[in-house]
């Protein structure tokens, strides 16, 4: 059931498909050393529901967070199974805690409207991608080569949680060494 339920999303592109906050925790445990001083970015993350930013702005002092980018495609609403239909899309910025609640409040985080509708191929979501040490996130499914193969392209590290399948496409340009 669930495998067709992923095959009929790959055929229609909807494959937005959100990472529970446990998996991300159990997952990016064995990575804090590498986050010390570094920029993340979540590039494929509405950053209002996103777990991926919840786990960042949270954690940030406890990882030694630089900065933290989150980006959103074309959602500007809170319901989890919006159809990013808005024009107009955002980016957040949060570069940690600045009145010692070690809480992420709003008025730490830095809401900034992208020109264009946030797609991390847009030339907005490069020039953040440029910015960042390290990459994120849960990649769409139907997009996954050419995401990966632009994160090689800008010599980025990166750590992508999402469907097991993935690690067995064939391109080129990847290669597990």
């Amino acid at each position: 059931m669930a495998n067709n339920d992923l095959k009929n999303a790959k055929k229609a592109k909807k494959d937005e498909f959100y990472t529970q906050l446990v998996d991300i925790e159990l997952e990016l445990k064995h990575y804090k050393d590498h986050f010390k001083g570094k920029t993340v970015l979540c590039n494929c993350d509405d950053p209002r529901i996103s777990n991926f930013f919840h786990y960042f702005s949270y954690s940030f002092e406890h990882l030694g967070l630089k900065k933290l980018i989150t980006t959103c495609y074309k959602n500007q609403s809170r319901d989890l199974f919006s159809k990013s239909d808005s024009e107009r899309a955002i980016w957040l910025e949060y570069n940690g805690d600045k009145n010692g609640n070690k809480v992420p409040d709003p008025e730490e985080i830095g809401i900034n409207y992208f020109k264009g509708d946030g797609d991390f191929r847009s030339q907005e979501c490069i020039e953040l991608l440029k910015q960042a040490d390290i990459v994120v996130t849960n990649p769409p499914f139907s997009l996954f080569r050419e995401y990966v193969a632009q994160l090689i392209e800008y010599n980025k590290k990166f750590i992508i949680i999402g469907n097991v399948n993935a690690i067995s496409y064939k391109e080129k340009c990847i290669s597990a060494t």
